[in-house]
């Protein structure tokens, strides 16, 4: 199987989606000649033309609504923001119409749109562009949330989000655009809602999304060698639907579960996930739920400090070792 990166997963999705349906369209800040900024969209315009990979202004606002207006036409725009961070800008038309299209119109409007960039911290580029928006997205009705951890994933949950009439929300991470990964050549798709048991273990589970997944799992190796604690690493992949089943199966294995997440700790998404958690499984807990989160404040400009605000293996392991 070829082993490739997140970045050339993400770029494999796209090319396949528009080789596939005309419909589909990228839309963005520098997709096009410049090939994005992250080179996610590398050498699509030059295949597929300026009307298929479409540079737009500075203007997040402006070209958000004119997908949401292009997907309730027909079309399956791609839009791509440098940073979610940017996003903000542009909530009007995520939240007020992407995310209320389809119910208002009740249900005779679909809106097949999805939202894709960086959504984290972790680069040493200041607050304004270290956002992770997935907690404010997964609570809007309407609204679907993705965050993909590895290269295979990446690409699957790309192709079904495009496929998907509901607008879709992917959250990537730029530290993870470099990281490699198997990725089959066949044909593949993830469906929303499912998350992933990335390891097995039988003392506690670790639970996230995104790139915490890549740090609880080297946790996970660091507990077995120096602590023959056993862990469980659950990657949620979809935030919004969420696979509530196999957390809470994970859950009732191992008696114990430190959620990982990059998000703020107040209303974050593994606040949600603790409040399931001790709704559905409180009977069957040894210990409390407890959580690794960013440090509750702005993202920190400098490196040592930003490095230490976002989950660590070490935080982790001191969590782990605080419950087991």
């Amino acid at each position: 199987m070829p082993v490739i990166t997140y970045r050339q997963a993400l770029n494999a999705a796209l090319a396949e989606e528009l080789a596939r349906d005309e419909n589909v369209v990228i839309i963005g800040e520098e997709v096009a000649e410049y090939n994005g900024a992250y080179k996610i969209t590398e050498g699509l315009w030059k295949k597929f033309g300026s009307r298929r990979v479409v540079d737009t202004p500075i203007s997040e606002g402006g070209f958000l609504g004119l997908g949401v207006g292009a997907a309730m036409m027909g079309l399956r725009p791609v839009m791509e923001l440098m940073f979610w961070s940017f996003a903000y800008v542009g909530f009007d038309q995520i939240v007020n119409n992407a995310g209320c299209i389809r119910y208002m119109s009740g249900g005779l409007i679909n809106l097949p749109l999805v939202i894709r960039g960086p959504a984290n911290g972790g680069t040493n580029v200041g607050a304004t562009h270290s956002h992770t928006p997935e907690n404010f997205l997964g609570n809007t009705p309407g609204l679907k949330v993705v965050s993909p951890a590895t290269p295979y994933d990446a690409k699957g949950l790309m192709k079904t989000a495009i496929r998907d009439n509901d607008p879709v929300c992917v959250m990537e991470n730029t530290l993870l655009y470099g990281d490699l990964g198997e990725v089959p050549e066949e044909e593949y798709t993830i469906p929303l809602g499912v998350a992933d048991v990335k390891r097995e273990g039988k003392d506690i589970s670790l639970i996230g999304h995104g790139r915490a997944v890549i740090t609880a799992l080297r946790a996970a190796e660091r507990l077995a060698e120096e602590f023959d604690i056993s862990a469980e690493v659950v990657d949620l992949r979809s935030i919004r639907p969420l696979d509530e089943e196999t957390i809470l199966a994970s859950v009732r294995k191992t008696h114990r579960a430190v959620l990982v997440d990059e998000n703020k700790p107040f209303c974050g998404v593994s606040a949600q996930i603790a409040t399931m958690i001790q709704e559905y499984a409180f009977d069957d807990l040894d210990a409390p739920v407890t959580r690794v989160c960013a440090l509750d404040a702005p993202a920190i400009y400098s490196p040592p400090l930003e490095e230490h605000q976002l989950p660590t293996a070490d935080r982790i392991i001191e969590k782990v070792l605080a419950v087991c």
